[in-house]
């Protein structure tokens, strides 16, 4: 048995005040991770605020050359957007492959980030990208919002209110997806940039990481050619019944080629 008060969040404010009322409270915004967290006593909250119906946290704008999304976003609504399709196609692209359409229908970007599940595949876009989040205290660079497995900058009573995307050059995500849950046991994204080229991995280790030498490699010669032989340490990298810490490196690289060539 949980025992949690269940408690519907009217307003961003509303949130606030209710999770800093609460000893533990857990935020819900589409659910999927909610009860998973629970039976693995990953979480046991005196209280479950749901973000549910904060119409104020949806949405996709595109303003010169920034892309924002708010937190409660659902991957389908980032995989539909005409906005998106046309001035970052690869987050329509990534969002299009997430999971199976339940789960992108009810699952959202905020969630999907704050949970920080090291095979998810946002957080690589949001460090690929050189994304920033947006939350109700402050401003957090991506490389400084991911901080481990399962753990993020986040303070207890904070809520991710929305995501800034930058618009690259040219960006393309190539994933290695388990084929039962479609999470990424290695997913790659590229992203060139007017300030050079940015490599970011997901699912190969406890969390988000970027590849120096590939971007180094590509600034100098946007070309798969150019980074085939780069090669990734296995130290550190997860193991697990899906693939081996070796076999989770070598498709660093045959997904980073990918994405150079998807790149165009």
């Amino acid at each position: 048995m949980y025992d949690f008060q269940y408690e519907r969040a009217t307003s961003v404010d509303d949130a606030i005040a209710k999770l800093k009322a609460a000893d533990d409270g857990l935020i819900v915004a589409g659910g999927m991770t909610m009860i998973p967290t629970l039976k693995q006593r990953l979480a046991q909250p005196s209280a479950v605020i749901d973000l549910g119906g904060l119409a104020e946290l949806r949405g996709i704008t595109v303003s010169g050359n920034t892309v924002t999304i708010g937190a409660m976003t659902t991957h389908d609504t980032v995989a539909r957007s005409a906005d998106l399709k046309q001035s970052l196609p690869v987050l329509s692209q990534m969002a299009q492959i997430i999971g199976d359409p339940a789960v992108r229908n009810r699952g959202t970007i905020g969630g999907s980030i704050c949970n920080n599940d090291p095979a998810a595949d946002y957080p690589a876009a949001l460090v690929g990208l050189g994304a920033t989040v947006h939350t109700s205290k402050r401003t957090i660079a991506a490389e400084d919002f991911f901080t481990g497995m399962f753990e993020t900058a986040r303070e207890p009573d904070e809520l991710v209110l929305k995501v800034e995307f930058p618009i690259p050059e040219k960006a393309a995500y190539q994933k290695f997806r388990n084929p039962a849950s479609r999470y990424a046991i290695v997913g790659v994204l590229v992203a060139k940039t007017a300030n050079g080229v940015r490599v970011a991995v997901a699912g190969a280790g406890p969390c988000v990481f970027r590849v120096p030498e590939m971007e180094q490699a590509l600034s100098a010669n946007f070309s798969s050619k150019a980074i085939e032989n780069v090669t990734i340490p296995a130290d550190g990298l997860n193991a697990d019944i899906h693939a081996s810490a070796e076999y989770r490196a070598h498709l660093v690289g045959v997904m980073a080629r990918r994405a150079v060539d998807a790149c165009g």
